[in-house]
């Protein structure tokens, strides 16, 4: 569970709900003859407007593919009406422009984007599964019909006023917006053969923590508790070796106040000098406890710290920065943490 409790970085917001003018079926969205002129939108009603008011003639094939149609393994059938100007097709995370139309199987128009006078801009990841898929066999410029069944559209049963059923849908691409790529693979750092049970060379301190430096320090001078440090580190979890936690995949130093983590690491940093690196075997009510909030490790921890230098009063990167700084206010280990955290994890 690579990066779940530990590093003081932001909750990834989940993507934007789609809303107002111009939204494509979403898998929440539903469909009535409201008139309003909005696109679908997640749990609101569909702009299909009352018949006559501009509705898209349904073509011949609404209810059945013609011969010629393709069909993908999923079961959508597709096929081009009007050859693209591009070459590259959208991703499943790229946001695109498109106009569109939607009929259910008898010819009702419940929604299309040409009567709102305004193409649809969405997110292909948050859109109903048959345009999630089809939409990336397009190019710009392309237009394309699509035979959408009922699992991949609202399902099979009418609900809320969704259209149920197999949908047909005409989509032209007007403009691919390239989305962020996907965060690399993170591999986890393995655990030390003592993860578990720490060496006979190792110290113990009055409060319990058990201590070994594993790479000897450049410096002399020790952080205080008001101290601000920059560190890297990885946090497993000594029953099953598991690692939690790191700074190292993010390819640089965190930065906090000694005073802003766990009790362990508060009382751990003070014992150590710049360049030095210490392994940790911190009991669990110098942790997050036996019993901590949901997302948090439970019980003893191990960690590896390495102090990579300690900073002016003023020097430490805020919380918010978008370090992985395990800073108060944040998924870190921080006192307000010990047992209990102040914000929640990255799910």
């Amino acid at each position: 569970m690579l990066r779940r409790s530990v590093l003081a970085l932001p909750v990834l917001a989940s993507i934007s709900s789609l809303a107002g003018c111009g939204d494509p079926p979403t898998t929440n969205a539903s469909a009535e003859p409201a008139g309003s002129g909005s696109g679908p939108t997640p749990g609101g009603k569909m702009s299909a407007a009352a018949p006559g008011a501009g509705d898209m003639p349904a073509p011949d094939d609404v209810a059945k593919p013609p011969a010629d149609a393709e069909k993908t393994e999923s079961g959508i059938f597709h096929k081009q009406l009007q050859k693209g100007t591009g070459t590259e097709h959208p991703g499943p995370t790229d946001k695109v422009k498109v106009h569109y139309s939607g009929w259910t199987t008898d010819g009702k128009n419940f929604d299309n984007s040409y009567k709102r006078k305004a193409p649809a801009s969405f997110a292909l990841n948050g859109v109903i599964k048959g345009w999630t898929e089809g939409v990336q066999l397009m190019v710009v410029g392309e237009k394309r019909r699509f035979w959408i069944p009922g699992p991949l559209a609202y399902g099979d049963t009418a609900k809320g006023g969704r259209p149920a059923g197999q949908l047909t849908f005409d989509i032209e691409l007007l403009e691919i917006q390239k989305g962020a790529p996907p965060p690399p693979k993170v591999e986890p750092i393995p655990a030390p053969e003592d993860v578990k049970d720490p060496p006979k060379d190792a110290k113990k301190t009055k409060s319990g923590l058990v201590y070994k430096s594993i790479k000897k320090g450049t410096g002399t001078k020790k952080p205080g508790e008001k101290s601000k440090v920059s560190c890297n580190y990885t946090g497993w979890t000594p029953g099953d070796g598991k690692m939690f936690d790191s700074s190292i995949p993010g390819g640089k130093p965190v930065e906090f106040g000694v005073d802003q983590v766990i009790k362990g690491w508060t009382e751990g940093l003070q014992l150590m000098v710049e360049g030095e690196t210490m392994r940790f075997w911190i009991p669990a009510d110098l942790a997050y406890g036996e019993k901590p909030p949901r997302g948090y490790p439970a019980g003893a921890l191990t960690f590896d710290v390495e102090l990579v230098k300690i900073l002016p009063a003023d020097g430490a990167a805020p919380a918010a920065s978008g370090s992985a700084a395990p800073a108060a206010g944040s998924a870190a280990p921080k006192a307000s943490a010990a047992p209990a955290g102040s914000a929640k994890p990255k799910q």
